[in-house]
């Protein structure tokens, strides 16, 4: 934990004791609003109430997936799903739950240009996948497709990845995966139709593979539904040489079948 606290301090709090100074004096001109309401709060963030509904993530979970246990089965215990059938990606992470409460917030940063979000997401990745962080060599967003990022203008996986390579010093592949074609909305496919809209749909170009090879890369992206878009990716990487692949959202839906993104 020392060393997750000493990457917090450089990355969030202010170098010395004037900036310090100079930011509470800011905070009080302009005090913080919360991120979901707007009312005013000590810190930056979402509301006590808000807050206290998110079903945040923490051990006991699939090592595989993510996914929660209802008890620890041991270190490195994976779901019957993963071990029925092992992911592209070595292993993954989320947050907290998709569900009613994370579902306003995930989509606000998705579709409203919500990039005011981005970083309270940051942290909340850089603590659930502090043990994925800390094995990566880099970073990168899961892409979208040219023509939806000119529509959108931002990546929302990217407005994350980006931050969290700088808090935990590590390298940070803008680039280095593309989506080919445009794969469309994942909502309200089932797993097999999700797998065959995202298959081949993610390459490393050739003149790319050099940051690729040899190296543990960490995928970010919001949701985790199936898991299809994150083992499209892994696939692509581990093609073009990686070392291994794991994967980090902000939000994972614990039953793909009861909720549609």
């Amino acid at each position: 934990m020392r060393r997750d606290n000493e990457r917090f301090g450089r990355a969030w709090e202010p170098a010395g004791p004037l900036a310090r100074a100079g930011r509470a004096v800011l905070d009080l001109i302009y005090p913080h609003r919360a991120l979901d309401d707007d009312s005013p709060v000590l810190t930056p963030g979402l509301t006590a109430a808000a807050w206290s509904r998110i079903a945040f993530l923490d051990d006991p979970v699939c090592d595989g997936c993510g996914t929660p246990f209802e008890f620890s089965l041991g270190p490195g215990a994976r779901c019957a799903a993963c071990l029925g059938k092992p992911r592209a990606f070595d292993r993954a992470r989320a947050a907290c739950l998709y569900d009613e409460t994370s579902r306003g917030p995930v989509l606000q940063l998705k579709y409203a240009d919500r990039t005011d979000l981005a970083p309270l997401f940051t942290r909340w990745i850089s603590r659930s996948a502090r043990d994925l962080l800390a094995g990566a060599d880099a970073i990168a967003p899961v892409p979208l497709h040219a023509s939806r990022l000119f529509r959108r203008r931002y990546n929302q996986a990217a407005e994350i990845a980006r931050p969290l390579a700088r808090l935990w010093s590590t390298d940070y592949l803008a680039d280095a995966l593309v989506r080919r074609r445009d794969t469309g909305a994942q909502a309200g496919r089932s797993g097999t139709g999700r797998r065959r809209n995202v298959a081949a749909a993610f390459t490393v170009p050739e003149c790319r593979k050099r940051l690729v090879e040899g190296r543990r890369i960490l995928l970010i992206d919001d949701v985790m539904t199936t898991g299809a878009t994150l083992e499209s990716c892994a696939r692509a990487l581990r093609a073009a040489g990686a070392a291994g692949v794991d994967a980090a959202v902000i939000a994972r839906v614990k039953d793909p079948a009861s909720l549609t993104i």
